[in-house]
């Protein structure tokens, strides 16, 4: 096993990683910047070292920073977390280069799926199935670009290669908005980016987003740990999630379960992984795959009983893979409901110090977060402060113990999004099962804009 891990990240997640790392008897470097010398993992590490001032550019997306807190501490291994440097291949590359080990994909896996058209081909050649679209860029010849729209059927969405975080997207309805439409997203992406490479797909109506978490060693070994539907977004943003995902044809499930292991298999892939999908009408299309623990993860690891992070560390470790595909069953129902900072009116971040929080207990409730009372919830980074997870023997105990742990949670002296999810997990239509993605838009009167 990995002897010393540096967790280049913060808040929940770091604590996460944390604790993993000492259930195996990993020793831990915690970094953090200026800003964060509140959080509670500081004061659980073996060694911290703060890398830098607040702002993330100089701290968390310092890759030198980071290297020489590894070199200092003698870790031998980094884990990234999610968002920050995490599919960030140079950073992969770096750190394999100055001799730790990279507790994820290796850095062409990384390059390979973060751009959206090579991620496309590499799953159309593994048989993912994808949304039909220009199948590569979309071609600056404008009869050729309106030659593909035609051929795969109005409404489209063009996106950014290089895009991601619901960013570098533009639907068209009609053929006379096309062209204008294409160049627009090519500025933008170029400027936002810094690729300007765009590709065209077939605009799914009312679809859902249902994913599925992989795990593999790298070494021809992979398994499935079932899929997980995150449909309930805003502005592209996950708010709720739940495994595994409900009223999903049986048949189809099956047959993507298995391509994605295949996928796995055929790009080499080393780690824990996502494969997003849109889903309608019985059929998925392949959006994305993020090359990362998902902030979503503890959905699955409470239906499956695998401790996802802990499988990171061992793969990362050079071993092979634990786990095979047949002592992998689902369990009963999970939800997750992700505790923001912010307003619950209007959404806008709400630092500041936490006067009092109280964590809901009892039967199948976990709560992953770093806050405590005293806490002050800085400015500076996402305005997640928590996860809220239940299990239960099936959707409908898990949903009933949900609306309890909201009710219970306390979080004084900042507002935060528990009113919504109160609200959320006693809708009709979110209870029913199976919302498509623009169900919370419209519920917010947000479909307009």
């Amino acid at each position: 096993m990995l002897e010393k891990v540096l967790i280049a990240n913060r808040g929940e997640i770091a604590l996460r990683i944390l604790r993993a790392c000492k259930e195996l008897g990993i020793k831990t470097v915690a970094v953090y910047s200026t800003a964060d010398r509140e959080l509670m993992h500081l004061g659980l590490a073996d060694e911290t070292v703060c890398i830098g001032p607040a702002p993330a550019a100089q701290s968390y997306l310092h890759i030198p920073a980071i290297i020489a807190a590894a070199e200092v501490t003698g870790a031998t291994a980094i884990h990234p977390g999610y968002g920050f440097l995490a599919e960030n291949a140079d950073f992969a590359e770096q750190v394999e280069k100055s001799g730790f080990a990279f507790i994820g994909p290796k850095a062409d896996t990384i390059r390979l799926m973060g751009d959206k058209v090579s991620a496309k081909n590499a799953m159309i050649k593994s048989g993912v199935p994808v949304v039909p679209g220009s199948d590569g860029p979309l071609p600056e010849d404008e009869a050729e670009a309106l030659r593909i729209a035609r051929e795969v059927g109005y409404p489209v969405i063009i996106k950014a290669a290089g895009g991601g975080g619901g960013r570098g997207m533009r639907v068209v309805h009609k053929e006379e908005d096309l062209i204008k439409s294409a160049k627009l997203t090519r500025t933008e992406a170029g400027a936002a980016f810094g690729n300007s490479m765009v590709y065209l797909e077939k605009f799914l109506g009312n679809p859902r987003h249902v994913e599925v978490q992989v795990l593999s060693d790298g070494q021809g070994n992979a398994v499935h740990l079932y899929d997980r539907d995150c449909s309930l977004q805003r502005r592209h943003q996950k708010v709720l999630e739940e495994a595994p995902a409900p009223h999903i044809d049986e048949k189809a499930r099956a047959e993507v379960l298995k391509r994605c292991v295949d996928a796995c298999v055929e790009i080499g892939y080393r780690g824990a992984g996502t494969f997003e999908f849109l889903y309608e009408d019985g059929r998925f299309y392949f959006i994305e795959m993020n090359t990362r623990v998902q902030v979503e993860h503890p959905v699955t690891e409470m239906v499956t009983g695998v401790d996802i992070v802990k499988e990171m560390l061992s793969i990362a470790a050079g071993n092979k893979l634990s786990l095979k595909q047949e002592d992998i069953k689902v369990m009963g129902h999970s939800l997750e409901c992700r505790i923001n900072a912010e307003d619950p009116d209007n959404f806008m971040p709400s630092p500041g110090k936490v006067k009092h929080f109280h964590a809901p207990g009892g039967n199948g409730v976990r709560v992953d977060s770093h806050l405590y009372s005293g806490y002050s919830v800085p400015p500076n980074y996402d305005s997640l402060i928590g996860k809220l997870i239940v299990y239960g023997r099936d959707r409908d105990e898990a949903l009933a113990r949900m609306r309890n742990a909201l009710d219970e949670i306390i979080v004084d002296g900042i507002k935060t999004n528990v009113p919504l999810h109160r609200d959320l997990v006693r809708d009709k239509g979110f209870c029913a099962g199976g919302i498509n993605i623009h169900y919370l838009e419209k519920k917010l009167g947000m479909d307009k804009h």
